[in-house]
């Protein structure tokens, strides 16, 4: 009976020991996974824009954050994409990602302007821009493709071009473009949105009625490390000496002029909270 005694208070004891070592065993396991767990939340949402996903901007088979299209002309190359605006005879929006690896100074020969013979409707000849005041303006620039033949050779299909003031397009335009290629070399890439704002009662050239745009936009989005930075710009067609910073506008502003949605696959928090922002000291101007 002592033994049988014995026996039952050395079995409480084993239970009650061995409950304590699991409960407490399993109690650092959970407050690991709570820890962790409320690290990851912390860290994911201490700000919308710090946790976009890196991935989000780049430009694969899968890339699906174009701007939405007007006149439903999407066309595709290789290294860029353009919402053709028949109307216009020009490119809505041109959007392409100008990575890091991209920027390079080769000696390539300019080629002759050419149809896109992607574009169902047409799209506008070369010679509607002879015997005008105004350049054929690259939208996407043949100067952001200089890394390969064949992608500097694809900027001058017609599409791509759009009616520039010849001072405006050699001047302050070309001065834009050049920051973007420092941006993308600086901030390890940038993707790039750009277009003439297309209005009714625009003044045209050619027989094809080419319109000339009175205001050229241009959109930036840089995912540098764990900060996504968004700028616009809104530039006049005209000759500028003005410093670039002064034609920084919120993106919500252009989308307002253009009617285009720039960012539909965004998520909506993020997109409102980078498009309504002007404030260029994320940029560096120097």
């Amino acid at each position: 009976m002592k033994n049988t005694k014995l026996v039952a208070l050395l079995l409480v004891v084993l239970n009650g020991f061995l409950f304590s070592f699991c409960k407490k065993d399993v109690g650092r396991g959970n407050s690991k996974l709570y820890n962790e767990d409320k690290n990851y939340h912390l860290n994911k949402y201490k700000n919308p824009v710090d946790s976009f996903d890196n991935r989000s901007l780049s430009m694969g088979e899968d890339f699906d954050f174009l701007p939405s299209s007007s006149g439903g002309q999407v066309v595709k190359h290789q290294y860029y994409t353009l919402s053709y605006n028949e109307v216009h005879e020009q490119a809505e929006w041109v959007a392409y990602e100008l990575k890091k690896s991209y920027v390079k100074n080769n000696d390539f020969k300019r080629p002759f302007f050419i149809a896109d013979a992607k574009v169902t409707t047409g799209s506008a000849d070369w010679r509607n821009y002879k015997n005008t005041n105004y350049d054929k303006g690259h939208l996407c620039p043949a100067g952001d493709m200089e890394f390969a033949l064949d992608a500097y050779n694809d900027t001058f299909f017609t599409s791509n071009i759009s009616p520039q003031v010849r001072n405006f397009n050699n001047g302050v335009w070309n001065r834009l473009e050049q920051k973007v290629r420092y941006w993308a070399v600086k901030y390890d890439g940038v993707y790039v949105v750009t277009g003439g704002v297309l209005e009714s009662s625009l003044l045209t050239i050619g027989k094809e009625k080419v319109s000339v745009p009175k205001v050229f936009y241009k959109i930036l989005v840089a995912n540098s490390g764990d900060n996504l930075r968004m700028i616009g710009f809104l530039v006049p067609n005209l000759e500028s000496n003005a410093p670039l910073y002064s034609f920084v506008v919120s993106v919500d502003y252009i989308e307002k002029m253009t009617g285009i949605d720039f960012f539909p696959q965004l998520n909506d928090k993020i997109e409102n909270q980078l498009e309504k922002n002007n404030d260029y000291k994320n940029w560096s101007f120097n």
